[in-house]
């Protein structure tokens, strides 16, 4: 591996301790609203509700999301290098399955991981695939493998979930509150001043801390991506142009200067802090002369043939 053992074992549990303590906050802020209507039988219900909405829907939105962005399944003749790239990754993450690539036919920069470790793929745009190297490719492809092996895509399932449940019941709380402002006027009862309060900042709590995991999870990605590849400096390249790409939209829709963007409100951490961590990874696999899969130098992967998209029907029937 390209990164020291003991320093990824320690990012690991820090990484993995700030996922337990987020996600034990965005359970305690479900309870909050839970707690207010039932008690603690409302408590027990509105967990029993997230894990049984994450199980029923688990298979559903990977597909729905590869409908959605028009994608169809790249077959490895293909894409002969990329698939090879992947296969390598995947072998070195331990992952079993047979690796899965899909394109999307967007002009925008994006690639993203679909499904679990044990019935999962990566998906890849016609602009990722057009603006990046086969060595930037690889780290990002890393970096998605990485979110497959530690099943990212179904904690962020949870954490959404217990987000939009706080969201629905503090809504339905205030929406109580307000239906009761006549017997207020009328003296019959008092305005719950404590319980208002608390219902009107949790959804934002709530918000936050899936910000917050969102890029907790991104840190650790691009940490097992590094220790994949033993190529940081090829993800970190990758990302510049990402956020090349990114910054000269975003100045042609506001004009010359971008707007301020608040670090807790983004659902990815900044690009610059992300290098950042990487150059410090590379400088340590450079002093340790760690080997590292890079593979040979090419302006973009050769894709023979460009996949049609599938329909709904066919993304609903596949298992």
């Amino acid at each position: 591996m390209a990164l020291r053992q003991d320093r990824l074992t320690r990012n690991r549990l820090t990484n993995g301790l700030q996922t337990l303590l987020i996600m034990i906050g965005l359970a305690l802020s479900l309870s909050v609203p839970g707690y207010l209507l039932a008690g603690i039988a409302g408590v027990l219900v509105c967990l029993s509700a997230v894990l049984f909405a994450t199980l029923m829907t688990s298979w559903m939105p990977a597909r729905l999301i590869l409908a959605q962005a028009g994608a169809g399944r790249l077959a490895p003749q293909h894409a002969p290098e990329l698939y090879r790239v992947l296969a390598h990754l995947y072998e070195r993450a331990g992952l079993q399955l047979t690796p899965q690539l899909y394109y999307a036919p967007s002009p925008d920069l994006n690639a993203f991981a679909v499904g679990t470790r044990h019935d999962g793929g990566i998906a890849v745009t016609e602009g990722l695939l057009r603006s990046l190297s086969l060595r930037e490719l690889a780290g990002v492809l890393a970096h998605e493998v990485s979110h497959l092996r530690h099943g990212d895509t179904r904690v962020m399932s949870i954490a959404a979930a217990m987000t939009r449940l706080t969201l629905w019941l503090t809504t339905a709380i205030q929406l109580a509150i307000l239906i009761s402002l006549p017997l207020v006027l009328a003296g019959q009862v008092t305005m719950p001043w404590l319980t208002l309060l608390v219902v009107a900042f949790t959804p934002t709590v709530s918000t936050l801390l899936s910000l917050a995991l969102s890029r907790n999870r991104e840190y650790t990605a691009d940490m097992e991506a590094a220790a994949l590849t033993g190529d940081p400096e090829g993800l970190a390249s990758a990302l510049a142009v990402l956020e090349r790409h990114h910054g000269l939209w975003l100045s042609s829709l506001f004009g010359r200067h971008r707007p301020v963007e608040i670090e807790w409100l983004r659902t990815h951490p900044s690009t610059r802090e992300r290098i950042r961590r990487l150059a410090e990874i590379d400088d340590d696999r450079r002093r340790r002369h760690h080997p590292s899969l890079r593979p040979p130098h090419s302006p973009h992967p050769v894709v023979r043939q460009r996949p049609a998209a599938l329909r709904h029907r066919d993304w609903l029937r596949r298992r």
